[in-house]
Order: C-alpha cells, then structure tokens, then sequence
C-alpha cells in the first residue's frame, strides 16, 4: 500500500536553484530537485477506503492562489541531525492551506497529527553526519533567501516505503482559486 500525503510542488527554476546547494556534506543523501516539495499533510499507509474519502475532502477544498518564499537553511535532528532542510517563509494563507488539509484528513477519518507544522523542503537526508560537519555546512548556505512564486495547486502524492526522497507518484492535483 503506497504512503499518501498532501505538498506543494515547486517551479523548475526554484527546484534547480535548491539543486545547487548540493554537495560538500558527508553522509548527505540528497534529494532529487524533481522531487523537492513542501509537505501540507502526511496521511501515511492508510486503507483505500480512507484514501479515497481523504481525496474527495481535498477536493472540497477552497482556496485562493498565493505566493510563497523559501527562505534559509536548516537542519532537524539537533545533536544527531537526520536531515537539510530550506525554510518557507511564513504566511496566512499557507497556514489557512494547510489547516483545511488537516480538516480534510479528520473528514476522512485520519487521526489528528500531533507535530507542528514546520513548512520546509528537505534537501538531503543525513546517515552519520557529524554534528559539526552539518553546522558547517549550514554556514556555508547561510542567509539563502529565494525570489517568490506562485502556488496555484496542490497534489496528493503517494510513495513506496523505503530510504525516503522520492520517487512519488502524482495521485491527484487540486487547482486553487
């Protein structure tokens, strides 16, 4: 059964400026810019019948176009990071985006989720970087901050269980207003 979540796709030339940030990072998995998104809501392996009322909910979902910035660069995992990751700028409409899929999720039946929400695109998954490397590395990428674009849908993806990063399976695409 493939993982389901919801995200916002990047444009081409926001992904291939995120590309060049790869390398110079032991134990980095980098992510393929064809893959670079930023998750709204994680469903996870859920049963079809779930999965499907999950999708007709997002349909029901009415919203405006907005734009977004990606701004920074960070990692998660503190003294054992496990991931890079560029920051979205914060903003209303995101938050409202964001908010219905998670209403969406309820609806069909979906435990709430527990964590925060922290918009971001990760660029690599760690495997035994070393606090310090990380840190330089982050240095070196220090005051990232790219020009806005448009998000005028977004899609439910699907994935296989493995090392993460893709490849994802476009399920369905929602346009916004």
């Amino acid at each position: 059964m493939p993982r389901l979540f919801t995200a916002i796709e990047l444009p081409a030339d926001t992904a291939f400026r995120l590309s060049l940030l790869k390398g110079g990072l032991p134990g980095a998995h980098w992510v393929e810019p064809e893959n670079y998104h930023i998750t709204l809501r994680f469903a996870g392996d859920i049963p079809d019948r779930e999965g499907d009322a999950f999708a007709e909910a997002l349909a029901e979902i009415d919203e405006d176009r907005f734009a977004l910035e990606l701004e920074g660069v960070g990692s998660f995992g503190g003294d054992k990071p496990r991931s890079i990751w560029v920051g979205v700028q914060r903003s209303e409409p995101l938050a409202r985006l964001q908010k219905a899929h998670e209403k969406a999720a309820r609806q069909a039946g979906l435990a709430p989720e527990t964590r925060n929400f922290t918009p971001h695109v990760t660029l690599a998954r760690l495997r035994h970087a070393s606090a310090f490397d990380v840190a330089a590395y982050l240095a070196r990428q220090g005051g990232l901050r790219l020009p806005a674009f448009e998000v005028s849908r977004f899609v439910l993806l699907s994935s296989r269980a493995h090392h993460g990063g893709g490849p994802y399976s476009l399920e369905a695409s929602y346009d916004l207003r």
